[in-house]
């Protein structure tokens, strides 16, 4: 069953669209049937007609009134329900018709139907295309494993280093991408426990940049690092490890080869956050696109219509590593390149 779309019908008759409230609006009815009832049966009466007809003429005007007009006022409500019934089964593109210029609790009602209507729609694509991700990204590294080890089980080819250390790269795959759906669980699901710790802003970003310069060996990158300062700060280490492990990747990746990406790191006192930009060189990020990079499953561009590769998660859990600690994840603008922006509350305030 689907119910057609705006325009797809004809409107009942509403003539009371200067109320902004239904109980006015079925008051107004009521009342204006009674007096056309009363007139009427009065003039009735007047010329002579029996009351055994003029009174059930007089109730059949009223209610046919009543019944007209009130229709326009509950078919929001009848469109809801057929809606309702079309959703249950899976379509989710149906949305209420619905005049613009009715504000009574009827039309708010519709309007926030046609909103979670919006919102499941889009989640219903989301959990479509995670699906479509997720069995890509499991395929790719699962059939190069079964090819390698089929080889190597055939005799095709030797378990040298070489291609032991393949096998390892496809596991590591497979591994990353695991702990990035068991990231998005405990993110849809809420549940994220926080160790909070005291540390130094500066060492904690050298731990975690050195296993990146170490995996980024054979592209030449040159990561430098610029803390202003002995910089102190409260949070989860392991969580934000997490957000600048995928901010600072996710630069690498976007990069030449050959080129620089700029670790910056101050204190802002005035706002008591440490703010932390992560810049690579050249390339530029458009102001449409800021938004979605940070949307689940969407991946970036590393020229034109080419996808960068990836899970598309990266940036995501990012943000959500830093909203878990009060903070934001944001690209802003910079003449150097694409900047992302993280900042982050010196101090933990625990809820």
């Amino acid at each position: 069953m689907r119910v057609p779309r705006a325009g797809a019908r004809m409107k009942p008759v509403r003539p009371l669209g200067l109320f902004s409230s239904l109980k006015l609006e079925l008051a107004t009815i009521i009342v204006t049937a009674t007096a056309i009832a009363f007139a009427m049966c009065w003039f009735l009466l007047k010329f002579g007609w029996s009351g055994w007809i003029a009174m059930p003429l007089t109730l059949v005007v009223a209610l046919s009134f009543t019944y007209y007009f009130s229709r326009g006022l509950t078919a929001p409500l009848r469109q809801m329900r057929d809606a309702a019934e079309a959703m249950a089964e899976g379509d989710y593109s149906v949305r209420v018709d619905l005049d613009s210029t009715r504000h009574d609790e009827v039309g708010q009602l519709a309007r926030s139907f046609n909103e979670m209507a919006e919102e499941l729609e889009h989640a219903d694509q989301m959990r479509r295309d995670m699906v479509a991700n997720v069995s890509h990204e499991l395929r790719t590294p699962v059939s190069a494993l079964q090819a390698m080890v089929e080889n190597m089980a055939d005799g095709v080819v030797e378990p040298t280093p070489a291609n032991m250390e393949s096998i390892l790269n496809q596991t590591r795959r497979l591994s990353d991408l695991i702990a990035f759906l068991l990231d998005l669980s405990r993110m849809e699901a809420g549940a994220a426990s926080l160790n909070i710790e005291r540390f130094d802003v500066g060492e904690f970003l050298d731990e975690t940049v050195e296993p990146l310069e170490i995996a980024d060996a054979g592209h030449a990158h040159d990561i430098r690092m610029r803390v202003d300062g002995d910089i102190m700060m409260e949070g989860d280490q392991d969580r934000l490890r997490q957000l600048f492990t995928n901010i600072i990747a996710n630069a690498l990746k976007h990069s030449a080869d050959g080129t620089t990406v700029l670790v910056e790191a101050r204190e802002d006192e005035t706002h008591g956050t440490v703010v932390v930009n992560v810049i690579n060189f050249g390339s530029q990020i458009p102001v449409s696109d800021r938004s979605d990079i940070f949307r689940r499953f969407v991946k970036g561009k590393t020229g034109p219509g080419t996808e960068s590769g990836g899970t598309g998660l990266g940036l995501s859990i990012a943000r959500w590593a830093a909203q878990l600690h009060g903070g934001t994840v944001k690209v802003v603008d910079d003449a150097r390149g694409a900047d992302f922006e993280i900042t982050l509350p010196k101090y933990h305030i625990s809820e």
